[in-house]
């Protein structure tokens, strides 16, 4: 495991010193929400944004965290990795020690390498790229499972169920959708499925009639994307319109009612891998409950995991009964911590020891069905 640096140890020590009494006195314990709420990908952040505030009204209500309030900051990172590392930066400068996000894996790495050198717990409860955690990194956790798992359950449906004879895995070059499609390659080819394509796009195109005339000349019967859903539902209404009847299929990231306005009856029977429906399970109906009241909607695949990111922060802080980030990085790898997205361990990396992920039917009005 990674050192920490002598700043992140100054900076421990200094907060040990002034203890939990400290932290009694102080207003508010600002938690940084990070993420797209502008963008492309905006719906995404908006369920980061709404499950990590239920989470911080439902603990403020309870009393607090250490007898503090918590209050949600809102960063605005637009899915863009350099935009990314200049709200870092901020939050580094606004002194906020604890952050949720961010959302996209291209966006959270960089700014993780800063969290960690100022020694900042960062909770993801949407990056799925395996990268992020692979660098011994001490202060970076998340809160959803990894391409690597979510490859696999991917590429085993389509090689157990769906079987294609020619199929095509396009990607969005970036890292998150160019990780799950080489994941998902790797599993497909290793059970005989005959990939005869595997390229990229450019994330923000708007015309793919080239693409989908290469796949229909290649005699291509199901495709795999790996990317965001902007780009993936115009893929599929123009392959409708141009009478190209493959199959397709696509990770979380496409996973939104905004396909659905995009693609429209052309989304109709896509699978999905999604987180598994939380929203659903009994134990959650009153939490449920409560969103609805706010007219927020809790099935969004990133809801409830980062109300689960905020939970395991502050179920550490109280552990540790103050708020030294050295101290909670710690408690948080030996906690076991009752979620609504069930019992959480992390393991050395700061992954989940367990999560898995769902296979979907994607219908054209938004709505979803789980695969048998």
């Amino acid at each position: 495991m990674k050192k920490i640096n002598k700043k992140l140890l100054g900076i421990s020590a200094s907060l040990m010193m002034m203890g939990a009494a400290s932290l009694s006195q102080a207003e508010t314990l600002k938690i940084g929400l990070a993420g797209p709420v502008t963008g492309p990908v905006a719906q995404y952040g908006d369920m980061q944004m709404i499950g990590a505030q239920m989470a911080i009204a439902k603990i403020n209500e309870a009393g607090g965290v250490n007898g503090m309030q918590l209050e949600g900051v809102i960063y605005d990172d637009a899915c863009d990795p350099k935009q990314a590392v200049q709200v870092a930066n901020k939050i580094v400068n606004d002194g906020v020690r604890y952050v949720v996000g961010h959302l996209c894996s291209s966006s959270t790495q960089p700014a993780s390498d800063i969290y960690e050198d100022e020694g900042i717990i960062m909770v993801t409860a949407a990056s799925t790229s395996p990268d992020i955690t692979s660098r011994g990194y001490q202060m970076v956790f998340r809160t959803i499972g990894l391409d690597s798992h979510q490859g696999p359950t991917a590429g085993n449906h389509i090689a157990d169920k769906v079987k294609p004879s020619k199929m095509a895995i396009i990607h969005d070059k970036q890292q998150y959708g160019e990780g799950i499609a080489s994941a998902v390659k790797k599993t497909v080819e290793a059970k005989g499925i005959n990939v005869v394509m595997f390229e990229g796009i450019t994330a923000g195109d708007k015309d793919f009639s080239s693409l989908i005339a290469k796949m229909q000349k290649e005699g291509v019967d199901f495709v795999y994307y790996g990317g965001y859903h902007p780009e993936l539902g115009l893929i599929l209404r123009q392959s409708a319109e141009r009478k190209f009847e493959a199959g397709f299929m696509g990770p979380e990231g496409v996973g939104n009612k905004d396909l659905s306005a995009i693609a429209g009856q052309a989304s109709e029977k896509l699978l999905v891998t999604l987180p598994p429906s939380f929203d659903l399970r009994p134990e959650n109906k009153d939490l449920v409950e409560s969103f609805k009241a706010k007219n927020q909607d809790a099935s969004g695949a990133f809801v409830l995991t980062a109300y689960s990111a905020v939970q395991v922060m502050t179920d550490a802080m109280k552990k540790t009964g103050n708020s030294d980030t050295d101290a909670m990085q710690k408690a948080m790898r030996e906690m076991t911590f009752k979620t609504p997205t069930g019992d959480i361990q992390f393991d050395e990396k700061g992954d989940l020891k367990k999560f898995d992920f769902v296979v979907y039917q994607w219908h054209a009005d938004g709505s979803k069905t789980a695969v048998k």
